[in-house]
């Protein structure tokens, strides 16, 4: 790329970013400042969805992990017909929950995360899951829950808008939208945490689309969407917490 390019500023800046030297003892958590939540409050009294917990599904394998590998591809065209309750349980348990007791300041889950830091949460846009009304939730993966946000008008409609167009963002049974709560990675890693944000999102994504593949799902990574746009639509305040990617989700065609 020239120097002169449009570009050349945001590669340089990218560049930077990547590259960016962690200072561990300029960092809040050499500092002696307590770990932020690894999982974002929600009040007492707010309506929550129990999931079914690991080993109580059944047995969602119907491929084997070469061939979820060898069939992993991005899928925009889905049947209209629903998840199962059991179905998103294992996508979310696949995608963020955990594989073992949770500790103070951290809990180990089924994706790696630079300094078990796991700066996501995981948001849902449901419009055919069974069990479930069409609204927005939130995945709670210490209590193996769904918390429910939400409701919205034209849900659907407004995600499609926020996703520059991208229709298969509402004609999903479900849509993933991960957020950033940037502050639990910059806790440990200082600027360097930006990186790890994105890096970690990668680790998610792909863990659902081979989750996806062992229930006759599939699902479509999307990047390019407008970023108020979505953050207003998950009422975010696009500073402490913002969307990063969007994942649509539903069942496909066996074969």
């Amino acid at each position: 790329m020239p120097p002169t390019h449009p570009l050349a500023h945001y590669r340089r800046f990218l560049k930077d970013s990547i590259r960016q030297e962690i200072d561990f003892s300029r960092t809040d958590q050499n500092q002696g400042v307590p770990a932020p939540p690894i999982e974002k409050p929600y009040a007492g009294d707010a309506r929550r969805i129990d999931l079914l917990p690991a080993g109580r599904w059944k047995d969602p394998r119907s491929v084997d992990l070469p061939a979820a590998i060898a069939n992993r591809q991005s899928r925009r065209m889905f049947l209209h017909q629903p998840l199962s309750l059991e179905e998103l349980s294992f996508l979310l348990w696949a995608t963020q929950g955990l594989r073992g007791k949770a500790a103070a300041g951290h809990a180990y889950r089924t994706v790696p995360s630079a300094g078990c830091r796991h700066a996501l949460e995981t948001y849902l846009a449901v419009f055919r899951v069974s069990g479930l009304e069409s609204g927005v939730y939130r995945y709670l993966p210490m209590s193996h829950q769904l918390l429910h946000e939400f409701s919205e008008e034209r849900l659907a409609d407004k995600l499609v808008e926020a996703s520059l167009g991208q229709s298969f963002a509402g004609r999903a049974a479900v849509t993933f939208l991960w957020a950033a709560v940037p502050y639990r990675m910059e806790w440990r890693y200082g600027a360097a945490a930006h990186k790890m944000i994105a890096l970690d999102a990668g680790h998610v994504c792909q863990n659902l689309y081979l989750a996806c593949e062992a229930i006759h799902a599939g699902t479509c990574a999307i990047a390019a969407y407008d970023q108020k746009k979505v953050d207003a639509l998950l009422r975010l305040d696009g500073e402490e917490e913002f969307v990063i990617y969007l994942a649509p989700v539903g069942k496909v065609s066996a074969g």
